[in-house]
């Protein structure tokens, strides 16, 4: 089988894996947060960045832990943490940083019962094999922790086209929003 192949036939079997109602309630979460905040580490981190530049083109208040920019969280806003492993110190720190800020966390996460995700209000298990987790089988042939991230990105993508939807945002007004300096 070409390699082609083999990503997007494996991307499927994880994401038809993803419960739709913790979707829908990742999606109430966000429609319903003052500012949504984003979290990760490493390429986890990067498709966080990702989905929080589509928070804002959808017009949301939406920022990245750790960017200078980036105003204190409190009461009424929701953390959107993204970890394969779920148990990143930093990544850790962070939402148990924003429960004590009295924030709404959501874990975006292969692993429903680690530390995050136990701290979480809310757990999205992205079913995807991720490296350095015990007992964990190993069925992709990609790189470790591609299929995660991977599947991180698409999962963001489309809570985006379903607030596209529900919030009544065109394509025409994201690409309003979307940065015109480059």
């Amino acid at each position: 089988m070409p390699f082609s192949s083999i990503v997007p036939q494996e991307i499927a079997a994880v994401m038809s894996q993803v419960a739709p109602e913790e979707v829908d309630r990742l999606v109430q979460a966000i429609m319903d947060a003052e500012a949504v905040y984003v979290c990760g580490a490493g390429r986890s981190l990067l498709m966080m960045k990702a989905f929080a530049m589509r928070l804002v083109h959808l017009g949301l208040r939406a920022y990245v832990v750790g960017e200078t920019i980036t105003p204190a969280i409190q009461r009424g806003d929701l953390l959107i943490a993204g970890t394969g492993s779920g148990q990143t110190r930093t990544t850790l720190a962070m939402a148990e940083g924003a429960k004590e800020r009295q924030a709404s966390v959501v874990a975006m996460t292969a692993h429903a019962d680690s530390p995050i995700a136990q701290s979480a209000d809310l757990v999205v298990q992205i079913p995807a094999p991720v490296p350095g987790t015990a007992g964990q089988p190993r069925f992709s042939r990609q790189p470790p922790g591609s299929l995660f991230e991977q599947c991180l990105l698409i999962l963001c993508d489309s809570v985006v086209m379903i607030l596209m939807e529900r919030l009544g945002v065109t394509e025409e007004m994201m690409h309003s929003r979307h940065t015109k300096l480059e």
